[in-house]
């Protein structure tokens, strides 16, 4: 069913009027509130988001710092076998999100933690508000700590002076300065829609390192990285050659022990689905199958960059990729830095798109059944902003924690919650049990399980034996 929507070409058009009209009625609500009691304030928002700044925001919301990773990960599975694994996570994602968006139809309801509620009652609805909470709370904390890692260096290559020297390239005062007079701000508008500029800003940056990465592919040919690795010449084994990988052989399939490392990261590459109802909700003319064209588009445009940026990276280093790939350039190449200045912009910019969400969360859980106030506003955001900055201050290896976190919550937005409403929410007499649909959706959900599972194992298994590995959003 999922998939003759995908292919329906009137998903990308405005719907006609009583079309309109049928899909709003779909989202009255189901049942009446207590007596004296405000319905929550998301049903009675009228959304005046486009559809292109909402794709801008999606697609925002799925971007993350993993895609520096993405061609180490290549590296260990191969080009061929990684784009088929980044096209059925691509798939799974879109099928994903149409269980929550076909959920959310038939109870009238647009917002994560009240699905919750409705599938496993008051105990479902602060579970999930819980994973919201920590899943993006770590994918803020992993940004801020790529701009106190990153724009010190940045800033002292660009000035030439030593990052370690002066007061004012210390990483915890740029954090505190970058939140408070960039993120801040952006935190504080109402409404996600208003911030479609900032992502499509940020997705401009990410396209320039991409073609950054395609034309450093071509400008240096198969090369070493950074560490100046030596490579003996074949015909002179005594004369080493600088910076020449006579190991320039790319590989169509391949399998080694860090495979089990990567194919997480990628599983969880396209996880935006704490932000998908929130767009939905602002979203102009909303409707199940407007919002679903809008997690397509978004999809299909991160799959394009994710694939492309991978190749190109992989085909650059090979087997000698890093699993931050910038550090694999020259520090001192002025279009890398201009790429990482854009990388770190990039970041900085979705920090707030990220902070929306656990602020629904908070405001679903805490105050439900209160009216939007300026001041609950600002002070959520506000006691966000310092708890995640003293978090990336204080805690030095907090990269662990953030690493269960991911595998734990993640699993849990993208497979399994979903797969549990839909069983949960869609009644017997639409779906029967034993229906195909509810026969995918437990598959689905089993899928997630065993993902968590490995997940897990293998992140103990890293613990026990001292290793570290690949992480990101």
């Amino acid at each position: 069913m999922w998939l003759m929507e995908l292919q329906d070409p009137k998903m990308n058009g405005a719907l006609p009027g009583n079309a309109v009209e049928q899909e709003h009625e779909g989202f009255l609500p189901s049942h009446s509130p207590s007596p004296g009691r405000k319905p929550a304030q998301f049903m009675d928002f009228e959304g005046k988001t486009s559809f292109g700044m909402s794709v801008f925001n999606l697609s925002n919301a799925i971007m993350g710092s993993g895609i520096l990773g993405l061609a180490y990960a290549m590296a260990h599975t191969g080009i061929l076998l990684f784009l088929a694994l980044l096209l059925c996570i691509a798939l799974l994602s879109s099928y994903s999100i149409h269980l929550l968006l076909t959920c959310a139809g038939v109870v009238g309801i647009r917002a994560y933690e009240q699905l919750g509620q409705r599938a496993l009652g008051p105990a479902g609805k602060v579970v999930v508000a819980a994973v919201i909470c920590l899943h993006n709370v770590g994918a803020m904390s992993s940004y801020l700590f790529i701009i106190k890692s990153e724009l010190p260096l940045v800033i002292a290559t660009f000035l030439d002076m030593d990052p370690e020297g002066d007061w004012f390239l210390k990483g915890n005062l740029l954090i505190i300065i970058v939140s408070v007079l960039i993120i801040l701000p952006l935190a504080l508008m109402r409404h996600l829609g208003y911030l479609g500029y900032t992502s499509g800003l940020s997705l401009t940056c990410m396209l320039f390192f991409l073609i950054s990465v395609i034309y450093k592919k071509f400008q240096l040919g198969c090369t070493v990285g950074h560490n100046g690795t030596a490579v003996e010449s074949k015909s002179s084994p005594s004369l080493p050659i600088h910076g020449l990988n006579t190991s320039c052989e790319a590989q169509m399939f391949t399998a080694d022990s860090q495979m089990f490392y990567t194919v997480p990261i990628m599983a969880f590459a396209f996880v935006c689905h704490p932000e998908v109802l929130p767009i939905y909700t602002e979203l102009c003319r909303p409707s199940k199958r407007r919002m679903q064209a809008v997690a397509n588009v978004s999809i299909g445009a991160m799959f394009c960059m994710y694939g492309l940026t991978a190749t190109f990276g992989y085909l650059t280093f090979y087997s000698s990729v890093e699993a931050e790939m910038l550090h694999m350039y020259s520090q001192h190449d002025l279009l890398i830095l201009c790429v990482r200045l854009a990388v770190l912009l990039a970041v900085t910019l979705t920090v707030p798109v990220v902070l929306f969400p656990i602020r629904r969360a908070l405001q679903q859980l805490l105050f439900p059944s209160k009216a939007f106030s300026w001041p609950r506003h600002v002070a959520i955001a506000l006691i966000l902003l310092v708890l995640v900055n003293v978090l990336v201050i204080c805690v030095p290896t907090i990269r662990d924690i953030f690493g269960v976190i991911g595998s734990t919550s993640a699993p849990s937005l993208i497979f399994i919650l979903p797969s549990i409403f839909y069983l949960r929410i869609v009644p017997s007499e639409v779906e029967p049990l034993y229906s195909w649909p509810k026969i995918q959706a437990l598959c689905f959900g089993v899928l997630g399980v065993l993902f968590m599972a490995i997940s897990l194992g293998f992140m103990f298994a890293n613990w026990a034996t001292g290793q570290s590995h690949v992480s990101g959003h």
